[in-house]
């Protein structure tokens, strides 16, 4: 792997430094719904492109999730960010509990937004055909996001949504992105990492419901939270933006309590 520096922007100027990892259908502008009321005083938010989306299109790689972890670790270090969270997205989330294993002295806490587990999530048949062919087929990736949002969300905002990946992401690296976070498992190398870890599951997701968060997320990791948003999907950012920065921004800002009241790495969260 080549040394890369990842596209990115940042927002705030507070003590607490956080990555924002998007999902697999778009860029960092998956962040868009939620940026006007995030708290820029307590945060620094660093939203970044990871290979093969937005500004960083063109980006060859292995478009991996332990290529991502150590593209993040190195943007890192020219932020001068010594310890940081990262929030990631579905896909996104997968890179952030990569960097349980790559740098887990460096993270303060992670917050997994309909997560996939780091044991990924094997696809065959007809589902393995829908998501491999995305990668080529708008329909596909508009069939993919009204599924995954309890079928319930406007025919308008299915199409722009499709319409930000097509214009977005390069369709190679979709595709061999969805090689990694569907099919690599690398659970046996952050089970019991004791990084305060959040899963927000949408209710209306039937791919990474709160139950499949109960059967890995909370059960791998010692200090993890589950929060289940009720009127949300699989893009939580885009149909429940406030619910979603309270429940994060509370969970991020429990580290400062947790310290205060002298917890330690191994103590409950």
């Amino acid at each position: 792997m080549t040394s890369f520096v990842l596209p990115h922007e940042v927002h705030g100027d507070g003590a607490h430094k956080v990555f924002a990892v998007h999902g697999w259908f778009a860029d960092r502008s998956a962040y868009a719904a939620v940026l006007p009321d995030l708290d820029r005083t307590s945060f620094s938010y660093a939203l970044v492109d990871l290979r093969g989306y937005g500004e960083a299109r063109d980006a060859t790689g292995s478009y991996t999730t332990a290529e991502a972890a150590v593209d993040l670790v190195e943007l890192a270090d020219r932020l001068g960010w010594e310890r940081f969270s990262v929030i990631g997205h579905s896909m996104g989330a997968a890179v952030a509990q990569r960097l349980l294993a790559v740098a887990p002295h460096r993270l303060r806490r992670i917050a997994g937004v309909s997560p996939v587990p780091a044991s990924g999530m094997p696809l065959a048949g007809e589902e393995a055909a829908l998501f491999a062919d995305a990668a080529h087929r708008a329909g596909n990736r508009r069939t993919i996001i009204d599924v995954t949002t309890g079928g319930r969300r406007p025919a308008a905002w299915l199409d722009r949504m499709v319409d930000r990946s097509l214009e977005r992401i390069d369709a190679k690296a979709l595709r061999a992105w969805l090689d990694s976070w569907a099919g690599d498992d690398f659970s046996a190398d952050v089970v019991g990492s004791a990084v305060p870890a959040l899963a927000v599951a949408g209710a209306l997701d039937p791919a990474l419901s709160p139950d499949v968060m109960r059967q890995t997320w909370m059960s791998w990791y010692p200090r993890a939270r589950l929060a289940v948003l009720p009127c949300a999907g699989h893009y939580a950012m885009d149909e429940v933006p406030l619910e979603l920065v309270r429940t994060v921004e509370d969970f991020l800002r429990a580290d400062e309590t947790d310290a205060a009241h002298g917890g330690g790495r191994g103590g409950p969260a």
